[in-house]
């Protein structure tokens, strides 16, 4: 079984003509999927008119008690519905979810270090089998990226690494190809320009970058994903435009390619 995990940026589902541009793409896509989600943005916009200032480090979100119930209602409600009812309307049978829903994707807090992330979760189990299933019968799943840790608890979770935690697991048993789709034409040297495009990045490449600070803020989590995502064994990564995934989905280069140097192009 091939199995395609997208992960779609909250930057692309924050404009509904994009978003919508996006879904019937993905709705026409052949084969297996499963789409992950966050929603930032709009957490970010609904939080700030409740009062609540977003605090962000290296791209992720401090998540204190009330920031998890606004991400809670917006990643799991708002966004989450309407991404599953576009696609039931582009014909694309779907079903939304947690981490909660079915225990699909379990987590557990992150330990406080030299941050404190609050009620942040950290993947530790997927539920492959039951992933499977849906897909097997052309229900594609809509992850978001509320997660929980089997005690009750409601962790946000970073999509980025949802999705590549769901793609390694997959990939244990399946071939499996990894897409992140955001609002840039893949990884850039001017994050202004998207005709700096980098079209191959590696590791070399990756630290080279992120010491000169021409990669920062959520590319890092996003690209450390990636990376290990290779490391684990998924066939293939790429970044790029959502208009742009049919194109890589066929293995044309029209984004980013991730290389991992240690275990060769895939």
């Amino acid at each position: 079984m091939e199995i395609s995990v997208i992960k779609i940026g909250g930057n692309v589902i924050d404009h509904p003509e994009k978003a919508s541009e996006f879904l019937r793409a993905f709705a026409a896509l052949p084969g297996y999927k499963i789409l992950i989600h966050g929603g930032g943005v709009l957490a970010s916009r609904i939080g700030k008119s409740l009062g609540i200032t977003p605090q962000m480090v290296d791209g992720r979100r401090i998540t204190d008690a009330k920031t998890l119930e606004v991400v809670t209602m917006v990643y799991a409600g708002l966004i989450n519905k309407q991404l599953v009812a576009q696609l039931q309307a582009f014909g694309q049978n779907a079903i939304g979810m947690t981490g909660a829903d079915g225990n699909v994707v379990q987590s557990v807090k992150r330990p406080v270090g030299a941050i404190d992330y609050g009620f942040v979760g950290d993947v530790v189990a997927v539920n492959t089998d039951l992933l499977a299933s849906l897909i097997s019968q052309s229900i594609a799943p809509v992850i978001c990226a509320i997660t929980h840790n089997k005690q009750g608890q409601l962790l946000n979770t970073n999509a980025d690494t949802i999705a590549s935690t769901i793609a390694t697991e997959l990939a244990k048993s399946h071939t499996v190809n990894l897409f992140f789709c955001f609002d840039r034409a893949g990884v850039l040297m001017d994050e202004k320009n998207d005709e700096s495009l980098i079209p191959l990045i590696n590791e070399d490449i990756y630290e080279e970058l992120k010491r000169d600070k021409v990669i920062h803020s959520g590319m890092i989590p996003k690209l450390e994903n990636a990376f290990e995502a290779l490391h684990k064994g998924v066939n293939h990564v790429w970044m790029g435009l959502p208009e742009n995934l049919h194109l890589a989905v066929k293995g044309k280069n029209a984004g980013t390619t991730i290389q991992s140097l240690k275990y060769g192009l895939f």
